[in-house]
């Protein structure tokens, strides 16, 4: 199914809201053919997939009650390029916190993650746009049994006291995977990988376990595989003569 087709396979549900009130998908205006075209500058290649100018005609995002404006165009808008080189912002929780989805470097649109500043762990939520639709639909009916809302309440801090998803550089240089592996052998000696390649959505990492410094992050080119600096800490005298 492809996201336009779910989106309005939910356009006729009814919600219930915690103040007991009746509400459904609000769309947003689509985009036009050139809006569109105008857009697609600024994607990766210059690309936007069939499936997303279909839906991006149709609505550009929709509101939704208990989550900030979902939107298909906001490319660009979240930043945090070490990690998601190419990004569109799909929505925040108006604390902090968003749903993204990964762009390749070819345009093509990839898994949703939600990425959490507090504790600072970065989930994958839904596996493509399609089922983050879907996702958003099931927290309208089911909330907190929904994905989302065990995302964003309890899969966060698993994430971040279990400090799973990491692969010391020296287990992953002598790895049998060669990709794994090849990104090992590129990476500076105090580097931690990340790793979530053909893992289900919940999954995820603590990037923020290594010190709050991200610039160096490294991320695979077409892999979800992060290179993440281990920060040391300096001893007082090096702090003080700044070495």
């Amino acid at each position: 199914m492809t996201p336009l087709e779910k989106l309005k396979s939910i356009l006729n549900e009814k919600y219930i809201s915690e103040d007991n009130e009746e509400y459904q998908v609000q769309l947003l205006e689509g985009l036009s053919e050139e809006q569109i075209n105008t857009l697609a500058e600024r994607f990766p290649s210059k690309y936007i997939p069939l499936e997303i100018k279909e839906l991006l005609k149709f609505a550009r995002g929709f509101e939704f009650y208990g989550l900030e404006e979902i939107t298909f165009d906001g490319i660009e808008q979240f930043g945090f390029e070490e990690f998601f080189p190419h990004s569109v912002q799909l929505a925040g929780d108006g604390f902090g916190n968003f749903w993204i989805l990964d762009v390749s470097k070819n345009g093509n649109w990839g898994n949703v993650f939600y990425v959490c500043h507090d504790p600072a762990v970065i989930i994958k939520h839904s596996d493509n746009l399609t089922q983050f639709i879907d996702h958003v639909n099931e927290f309208g009916k089911y909330g907190n049994k929904s994905n989302l809302d065990i995302i964003h309440e309890k899969v966060v801090m698993d994430i971040w006291s279990k400090n799973n998803s990491f692969t010391e550089l020296e287990n992953a240089s002598q790895s049998n995977d060669s990709t794994l592996k090849n990104f090992a052998l590129s990476l500076p000696d105090n580097f931690v990988i990340a790793d979530i390649r053909n893992k289900p959505i919940q999954s995820g990492f603590a990037w923020g376990k290594f010190g709050p410094n991200i610039d160096k992050t490294i991320r695979h080119e077409s892999e979800l595989l992060w290179g993440i600096e281990k920060q040391t800490k300096k001893s007082f005298f090096a702090k003080l003569f700044g070495k």
